[in-house]
């Protein structure tokens, strides 16, 4: 697997089919961007937001995954966000692989300390992906989102940078 930037013109529509229905889309996003996907509210979050979007590549270099990466200088911490990976290869440690690469891109070209992401805690595959990465409980918030009726749970996590040989 390797990152590299993401391709407007290419990535996007392959993206967009990854997130089929209101209640991934909110799990995935919790709703930053319009639903259904579009690109010119997509792009503009991204843009808005100051993040740099990344796109993960399998070993046959196919579009696998996506991630947007935010450094934060005064606290040298990095944030991943809008974290997909294609639902035709979840469970093939694909998504790991791509958590670890973003980790490694962020305490080395990055100089990150930390970085984090933000998972809800009622999606129990993105925390076990993340905690094979590596990632570990920072704290929880409860009732932290509202999807219609319900009420959702946040969970932050880390993974801290090691110290250099």
């Amino acid at each position: 697997m390797r990152l590299r930037p993401y391709i407007p013109e290419t990535d996007f529509e392959i993206i967009r089919e990854w997130i089929d229905d209101p209640r991934t889309h909110a799990l995935w996003c919790a709703n930053r961007f319009a639903y259904p996907l579009d690109r010119d509210n997509f792009e503009g979050v991204i843009a808005r937001n100051g993040d740099s979007p990344f796109a993960a590549l399998d070993d046959e270099g196919r579009l696998a995954g996506f991630f947007c990466y935010a450094h934060h200088p005064e606290t040298k911490d990095g944030l991943l966000k809008f974290v997909v990976v294609d639902p035709a290869v979840r469970g093939q440690g694909l998504g790991r692989a791509m958590l670890q690469l973003a980790a490694d891109y962020a305490f080395g070209t990055g100089k990150a300390g930390a970085v984090y992401l933000r998972v809800f805690t009622n999606n129990p595959r993105a925390i076990k992906c993340y905690e094979h990465a590596g990632f570990t409980e920072k704290k929880t918030e409860p009732d932290a989102f509202t999807y219609g009726d319900e009420l959702w749970g946040c969970r932050t996590m880390v993974i801290q940078r090691t110290a250099d040989p």
